[in-house]
């Protein structure tokens, strides 16, 4: 009996699969269970930024499971407290505490709490292309197609167009004009909405798996002025591209942006023990020393997860870790993926920032049709299906979501392994290829 077979698969048609089944992992590779080793294209669901089985990270929660394996949030915890301490120490300024969860979407489910609890106020805003989990708030605040199925209208959640140059909602024909004319549409979003009704704004500092968008320079700086302008919270998304993805710590760093909450998890410690949190801003955090914070987490700081994450951090220090990414982006990977863009016309499109890219494959480049439609099951995925195949085939696993192929390695891929990994999908899109209208 295939013991998959058990397992209700989350985000899929439920029955059997034709997946590999993996067993191992050491670097840049995992290994199936007939031993064939695959080259990590996506560092799973872009998490393991150190690849897998660090030995710094394997010896911290070796070492921590030996002396306390669990303990309960209310005790204090030396671990737990050296996490936070080396998190705020790389947080941007006037981020001084940290609330530890499970992951991500717990988080901004907190964080979420936090801004209506602050200011009092209902409804927060998001972007359409976006993904912030799939709990009650975080899935009615996603922009994307993930969020149809359980979208019941009562989230108070109020969706924005952010900037997107390639598919522009605003007809912007530069990065400056898209920055701009987003800007005065979320300005006149928030003034429809009306700014007394608006606890905070949710936002990915650099898209991730709703298509890997980078904003323009300015557009962060402007977000936060508008915020601050209409006493909105502004919480940042570090989920998917916090600690070190992009080439520095965290998104906001690129426009030298200050939230008032930061979530993050995935990259804090590889994803080797779940763990996520929100970095809460000093103003926020005096409120609560004033009354008690009305939620908690049975598993809020868990020792095995936090050690992973003290393990985790040093050796991103020790290693340099943000620097080799932001060469991974500018070195390789931004220039490999055009080159392939150059080769095959199914790419339309090519995007990213340090160690996270996407390539946007489509029908026909003059009119932009993607070579899937959104939520694409069946014979209708049939391109993107043939193009996994092509990549498992020879040995690549890779990161796909709609029509897009995402780019995100472990952030201290080999030159070797990236060259081999951009190789393979020279390849692999020649089976795109053969859908062109």
């Amino acid at each position: 009996m295939n013991l998959d077979e058990l397992v209700f698969h989350p985000w899929a048609v439920q029955g059997p699969r034709d997946v590999p089944t993996l067993v191992g992992g050491s670097g840049s590779y995992v290994i199936d269970a007939n031993g064939r080793s695959y080259l990590d294209f996506s560092s799973q669901l872009v998490f393991t930024n150190l690849g897998h089985q660090h030995p710094r990270i394997v010896a911290a929660i070796k070492e921590q499971a030996d002396r306390l394996c669990t303990l309960a949030p209310g005790h204090a915890s030396d671990v737990r407290g050296e996490a936070a301490r080396l998190i705020v120490e790389v947080a941007p300024e006037g981020l001084g505490h940290v609330l530890f969860t499970t992951g991500g979407t717990e988080a901004i489910e907190h964080a979420v709490r936090m801004a209506r609890l602050y200011t009092g106020r209902p409804k927060v805003l998001a972007a359409y292309r976006s993904y912030h989990g799939s709990t009650a708030a975080s899935i009615h605040l996603t922009g994307d197609p993930r969020r149809w199925a359980s979208d019941t209208g009562a989230g108070a959640a109020v969706h924005f167009f952010g900037p997107f140059l390639y598919r522009s909602a605003f007809g912007s024909r530069t990065p400056e004009e898209e920055c701009e004319r987003a800007l005065a549409h979320l300005e006149q979003v928030i003034l429809l909405e009306g700014p007394s009704t608006i606890a905070g704004l949710v936002l990915e500092s650099v898209t991730g798996s709703s298509g890997v968008i980078v904003p323009p320079p300015g557009y962060l700086r402007g977000v936060r002025d508008l915020c601050d302008r209409h006493g909105i919270v502004y919480i940042a998304d570090e989920v998917m591209v916090g600690f070190g993805r992009t080439g520095a710590w965290f998104g906001v760093d690129h426009d030298g942006v200050a939230p008032d909450l930061m979530v993050f998890a995935k990259g804090v410690n590889s994803g080797y023990v779940p763990l996520g949190g929100v970095v809460v801003g000093d103003a926020i955090y005096e409120m609560f020393t004033k009354r008690p914070y009305p939620a908690g987490m049975t598993y809020s700081g868990h020792p095995l997860a936090c050690a992973a994450a003290v393990g985790a951090i040093n050796a991103m220090r020790e290693e340099d870790t943000v620097a080799a990414a932001a060469r991974l982006g500018t070195d390789l990977l931004g220039p490999g993926l055009r080159e392939l863009a150059d080769k095959h016309g199914s790419v339309g499109d090519v995007r990213g920032i340090g160690g996270l890219w996407s390539l946007e494959l489509v029908r026909d480049r003059s009119t932009k049709e993607p070579l899937v439609p959104a939520g694409a099951t069946g014979a209708a995925n049939a391109p993107m299906v043939s193009f996994a195949r092509a990549c498992l085939d020879r040995g690549l696993l890779p990161l796909m979501l709609g029509n897009r192929v995402h780019v995100a390695p472990p952030l201290n891929v080999s030159d070797a392994d990236a060259a081999a990994g951009l190789a393979i999908l020279d390849e692999a899109l020649a089976a795109a290829d053969k859908y062109l209208a």
